[in-house]
């Protein structure tokens, strides 16, 4: 099984030029937001279900960056519990991250992870919240081997 620092660093490879950063540093955010809100409106069963399993492969990862993922998750979900809005503004701001992702990757010139292996989708906030948590704690040790 792959560490943290296994996926971080292969994650890094497609994801070093400085614009591409500052994309998902916003977008991959707001696309989980997004994912978040859009299940919601579906089924509050679905998505409580998939936050589980999302924190289980956090946690098999790193304990401490799955407690922090734990309490985004718990973030995100109170605010899509608490926005009035419906699931036509989750799938508008679904579309716009992506295309902002996207972009990223041309100005970058490599294909996102995802496209190698579907588990960068648990990667990339992780990638996140990492480098968040490096500018928000002084002490933190990176996970992302790039950044240590």
């Amino acid at each position: 099984m792959k560490t943290i620092q296994d996926w971080l660093s292969e994650y890094n490879e497609s994801h070093q030029n400085a614009t591409n950063k500052v994309i998902h540093w916003v977008c991959v955010p707001a696309i989980l937001f997004t994912i978040i809100g859009i299940l919601m409106h579906f089924s509050a069963l679905l998505t409580a279900l998939l936050l589980v399993l999302s924190l289980v492969f956090y946690a098999r990862l790193d304990l401490v960056l799955a407690i922090a993922m734990a309490a985004l998750l718990a973030m995100m979900t109170t605010l899509v519990i608490i926005l009035p809005v419906g699931k036509s503004f989750y799938f508008a701001m679904f579309l716009i991250a992506w295309i902002g992702q996207f972009y990223g990757h041309k100005v970058e010139g490599k294909k996102p992870s995802f496209f190698k292996d579907l588990q960068f989708l648990l990667v990339g906030p992780a990638w996140c919240m990492d480098a968040f948590l490096g500018k928000a704690l002084p002490k933190w040790r990176f996970r992302n081997p790039a950044l240590s």
